[in-house]
């Protein structure tokens, strides 16, 4: 078997390729990344389990469709990431998020690939105050991250068949330490926050639902998406992918993180705008079809891997928000540098 994963060099990637070594390890994986993060390593990189057989480098909008030859499923991670750089480079996400997508998904059926696995998000739910979403829930993305998973699961859903199975995987928010780590995610910033100065910072005012899941959970569900049966289920299929358990709102995190790391502070901002972006899910379809593949790291795993993980590192930046821990701060400076132009394209070979 051969599985082609894109993005892989981000911050998902790495704990996607690690998990499919050892429940896997006959087959060739495969990684195609743009490599704006690649130089952003924050742990044993070169171990062999976290490398990929084949590593080709390009741009998702100009998809050398040759990268598929022998493949027989795809996992789709590659794209741009979050809701500040989403902000920022709206077009851009749009371009590469969906429309890329949606590209790569008809290549690939014309390639003789079997089965793709479309990394979605729990975000195209939006504000949801009104209790847990399932799966066949009104959509409400404010984001245009979260508009681009909805656009994107619309065009993917006519594409697939008895012959070419997709997954959208309705993830929670990741969470979790990664050889190649994101501090522009929820827990991962408070975790940082408490360890670097003993202060974690609420932007909004606390009140904002998320259902969280660590990458080795995320990892497990992509796993258990390639080969997933056709029995009773469509030849395309949305799932939400987490526990019930895992719906926190933002300032029950922060207190849960200050009180795994001693003398630490909690401040939050009373004056923020309203986050509208606030949303509980439930998981019972994924728990039914995927009975063997749950999630299995708690928040305090999470917290403590964090914690362990920065603190091995040394970490002790209070302004850790203007580093390169922040996804978008590495495309400013990027751009900064002349080496990406305003469509996030390289700007030299």
């Amino acid at each position: 078997m051969k599985i082609l994963i894109t993005g892989n060099l981000g911050y998902v990637g790495p704990a996607v390729v690690a998990r499919l070594r050892v429940s896997r390890p006959d087959t060739v994986l495969a990684g195609f990344d743009i490599g704006y993060y690649s130089g952003c390593t924050t742990g044993p990189v070169a171990s062999p389990e976290g490398l990929p057989d084949i590593q080709c480098r390009g741009d998702m909008r100009r998809f050398p469709e040759s990268v598929l030859d022998g493949v027989d499923a795809v996992v789709h991670l590659a794209a741009i990431s979050n809701d500040p750089i989403g902000n920022r480079f709206e077009d851009v996400t749009l371009d590469i998020n969906h429309r890329a997508s949606v590209a790569l998904a008809r290549a690939s059926r014309a390639a003789g690939v079997r089965s793709f696995i479309f990394a979605s998000s729990c975000s195209m739910y939006g504000a949801a105050e009104d209790g847990p979403r399932m799966e066949d829930a009104p959509l409400n993305p404010l984001t245009a991250y979260a508009r681009s998973k909805v656009l994107t699961e619309r065009d993917l859903k006519p594409l697939g068949s008895p012959d070419f199975r997709i997954t959208s995987l309705r993830f929670s928010t990741a969470c979790g330490w990664s050889e190649r780590l994101r501090l522009d995610l929820v827990l991962n910033d408070f975790v940082a926050g408490a360890v670097a100065s003993g202060e974690i910072s609420i932007l909004s005012d606390g009140t904002p639902w998320r259902p969280l899941i660590d990458v080795k959970d995320m990892a497990r569900a992509i796993d258990w998406a390639i080969s997933r049966q056709g029995e009773g289920t469509p030849d395309f299929l949305a799932v939400n992918v987490g526990r019930e358990q895992a719906n926190y709102q933002v300032r029950d995190l922060a207190a849960q993180v200050a009180a795994a790391v001693p003398r630490t502070r909690v401040s939050i901002n009373k004056d923020a705008l309203p986050d509208k972006r606030s949303y509980r899910v439930e998981f019972a379809l994924y728990r039914k079809l995927a009975p063997d593949h749950q999630p299995a790291v708690g928040l305090d795993e999470s917290i403590r891997e964090l914690r362990s993980g920065l603190e091995s590192m040394g970490f002790r930046d209070a302004k850790f928000r203007e580093s390169k821990f922040m996804r978008l701060n590495i495309l400013l400076e990027l751009r900064k540098k002349g080496l990406l132009n305003d469509k996030l394209e390289w700007t030299r070979p």
